[in-house]
């Protein structure tokens, strides 16, 4: 390895550390009592907002404006690959700040619009960062993928754990499955995505702070994302890792 992917791995060692943590005790019961919150209810809350956030997400993972463009030229080296990544994750970071304040200045309705938008642009990040990586993401393996860093940034402790591990023996793992999204628990991946970011969803919504709140919330998503995403590549891309 390079002084550059020697720096990288560095870095790398100490986030799989976070990721592969046990569940804190605060972790446990913020869970138990989000867990407790969302039996209160009812059954067809839950199957409106599973089936709502499946088509939103499946239509984005099909959308062909989504997965047009071809893999980043294979010559380039990693930290070539990284200087452009950071460019991309920046960018949807003012963008996705941009539309959190824009929504959160609307009030009610806007800031309910912001939780699609914010999606879309989610997702796109991670379609050009894993391009710029040198993946095709025309292969719906590597967009199931995507799917699994997208819940490994924004789930609880305990879930963190067992889809860092999906990630960490993705070859093997992926291969147990056909290259579908039919075993996609969508309602866990709803609960938890929800969970995650239910304060701050809340918060835009109040007249006043609402934008303010939007901006700085989806900034911080989008860096988180694109933080998690960067380091799930590099176990893939890291010789000997």
């Amino acid at each position: 390895m390079d002084f550059y992917q020697v720096q990288v791995y560095k870095e790398l060692v100490k986030w799989q550390g976070k990721m592969a943590k046990r569940p804190s005790l605060t972790g446990v019961l913020t869970k138990e009592v989000q867990m407790k919150v969302n039996n209160l209810y009812p059954e067809k809350f839950h199957q409106v907002m599973t089936a709502g956030i499946k088509k939103v997400v499946q239509g984005v993972l099909v959308g062909s404006e989504f997965i047009s463009g071809a893999p980043a030229a294979a010559d380039l080296t990693l930290q070539e690959r990284e200087v452009l990544v950071r460019e991309k994750i920046n960018f949807y970071k003012k963008t996705a700040a941009a539309e959190g304040a824009g929504t959160g200045a609307g009030g009610i309705f806007l800031g309910l619009a912001d939780f699609p938008l914010l999606l879309s642009i989610k997702f796109k990040l991670l379609f050009d960062i894993a391009l710029l990586y040198g993946f095709n993401v025309g292969e719906l393996r590597e967009r199931i993928y995507l799917l699994y860093i997208f819940q490994l940034a924004f789930s609880s402790e305990k879930r963190r754990v067992e889809v860092y591990q999906h990630l960490l023996h993705w070859d093997e793992w992926v291969k147990k499955y056909p290259a579908t999204m039919d075993h996609v628990d969508w309602r866990t991946f709803q609960q938890e995505y929800r969970d995650y970011i239910d304060l701050a969803k809340m918060l835009q919504l109040m007249p006043g702070i609402g934008a303010v709140v939007g901006a700085v919330a989806n900034y911080r998503l989008l860096d988180k994302l694109g933080e998690t995403a960067m380091n799930c590549y590099r176990m893939r891309v890291l010789p000997d890792n």
